[in-house]
């Protein structure tokens, strides 16, 4: 009773630090914004399964009423990553005079934002579209950063925009949306939120004027891949109002793909067009990164089992790709994935050294890749394990990568993780230089989040982070399931 009594003490000031100074808090990376008491308390408990630390509510909830009193500007602040090194570093210093160091370059700025507004267009509004304009919506804030301003679809029906509203208010995977949506067929507008979102039915990229609907220098967010090459996806900039583009697919061609954490620093201001890659290739890449730096990737293969998609039949019927015409539903099929390529394009280091394949599997959501590696230097099980999980804690990779080593977990425990890939520590198999590692992976909002990240990149809107940098934990308790 004690620990829920904090947790609703700290719902209000979670919300003050969110709506009046545009502070975003987490605890490793899960955001604590509109949730409950107990989703907070659920935030503690997991931080303890992931890092093998306690994270005491007797100890946030005085350090985020310390926030609250600071008048930060804009931030993203990991409670428990500030907590761990208030513990191992402050000595005999109070919390706030330790915060007021630590977040120096915000104390006292009242919300005050240097992140210019972003307007952002989604053209195609499927599975991945919809995400995307859920997390905007959830990232809207005090206004600045990115704005979804528009969506862009061909007209179904003549109860197109209802359709289009009832479908990001539920979800089958993901749930239902979290908060109110009107629809106003006079003004052809979807306001979720109070995020007031243009529909703009169109079937030509290169002929709209958005400059009419008030957008402008807009970030374009291809979700349709009817387009993979410069030359298609140069035609959004043919249309006024269009300042850069985003592929949420593999890119052909000279375009750069992006994995955010990987090679987003390579994004330049003259990137007109950058594509986000695939889902996949956003879930191994992080991986085999951490891997390759630390044990070397001499070589090895890449096998996906990963849930079926909408360009595959729910029954049988023609398909011009090979075996995806037979029932998703009912089937599992063998297909080509250009993921274990596509890696080099964001790793050059790993050029050559991959081959990759793919199962589609009857589940709707959630897929794994199995990475079979040889290394160049011979290892342990517990040592890899460790080192992933510090990696997930303490890297700059710590939004990519996950870890879990949990005995019961399937698929379905990791609809809406917002990691890009989720080391499975108990499934690792290591012999010497041969390495077995299992990644799971939402094939859908992982990617959403990776995208979104993308898009951050290339708008340059991202809030300082704190702490900027970790400190060594220190207690250790034992993990939980």
């Amino acid at each position: 009773m004690s620990r829920e009594a904090l947790a609703e003490g700290m719902i209000p000031l979670i919300g003050r630090l969110y709506r009046e100074n545009n502070v975003v808090t987490s605890i490793h990376g899960r955001s604590l914004i509109n949730k409950s008491t107990m989703g907070i308390l659920k935030a503690h408990r997991f931080a303890r399964r992931m890092s093998k630390e306690e994270l005491l509510l007797e100890e946030t909830a005085p350090l985020l009423g310390v926030l609250a009193e600071l008048d930060l500007g804009a931030a993203s602040i990991d409670v428990a990553r500030l907590a761990q090194k208030y513990k191992a570093e402050a000595g005999e210093t109070s919390l706030e005079n330790f915060l007021r160091a630590e977040l120096a370059d915000v104390v006292g700025k009242r919300g005050a934002d240097e992140r210019r507004s972003t307007d952002v267009v989604l053209y195609g509004f499927g599975r991945i579209g919809r995400l995307v304009a859920r997390l905007l919506i959830e990232k809207a804030g005090g206004g600045h950063g990115l704005c979804l301003r528009a969506i862009v679809v061909r007209k179904g029906a003549a109860n197109d925009l209802m359709k289009r509203g009832s479908l990001l208010r539920r979800d089958s995977v993901h749930g239902s949306f979290e908060g109110s949506i009107q629809v106003d067929e006079e003004t052809n507008t979807i306001t979720a939120n109070g995020v007031r979102i243009q529909v703009i039915y169109s079937d030509d990229p290169a002929s709209i004027d958005y400059t009419a609907y008030g957008i402008n220098d807009a970030l374009v967010v291809d979700n349709t891949g009817r387009w993979r090459d410069e030359e298609g996806l140069g035609q959004h900039l043919k249309s006024k109002g269009v300042a850069r583009v985003l592929l949420t697919a593999p890119g052909k061609g000279g375009l750069k793909n992006i994995v955010h954490g990987i090679n987003h620093t390579d994004i330049s201001p003259d990137d007109a067009i950058v594509t986000a890659a695939s889902c996949t290739t956003n879930a191994i890449t992080p991986v085999l990164k951490a891997i390759n730096e630390e044990f070397g990737v001499v070589h090895g293969h890449v096998e996906t089992v990963h849930s079926f998609t909408n360009d595959q039949n729910l029954i049988d019927n023609f398909h011009k790709g090979d075996r995806r015409g037979r029932s998703a539903a009912l089937n599992m099929v063998i297909t080509e994935t250009g993921a274990a390529k596509a890696v080099a394009k964001a790793l050059p280091e790993l050029a050559g050294k991959l081959t990759g394949s793919s199962i589609r599997v009857p589940t709707p959501d959630v897929s794994i890749a199995i990475l079979n590696l040889t290394l160049a230097k011979e290892t342990t099980k517990e040592e890899v394990n460790d080192y992933l999980r510090s990696m997930s804690l303490h890297s700059t990779l710590r939004k990519q990568i996950d870890y879990i080593d949990s005995p019961d977990v399937v698929s379905t425990d990791f609809v809406g993780s917002r990691r890009a890939g989720t080391v499975d520590g108990l499934a690792t198999i290591c012999n010497d230089t041969n390495l077995v590692l299992y990644v799971w992976y939402d094939n859908e909002f992982g990617y959403s989040c990776q995208v979104v990240r993308v898009m951050e990149e290339m708008a340059g809107v991202n809030a300082p982070s704190f702490p900027a940098k970790d400190a060594v934990p220190t207690a250790k308790v034992p993990a939980t399931v």
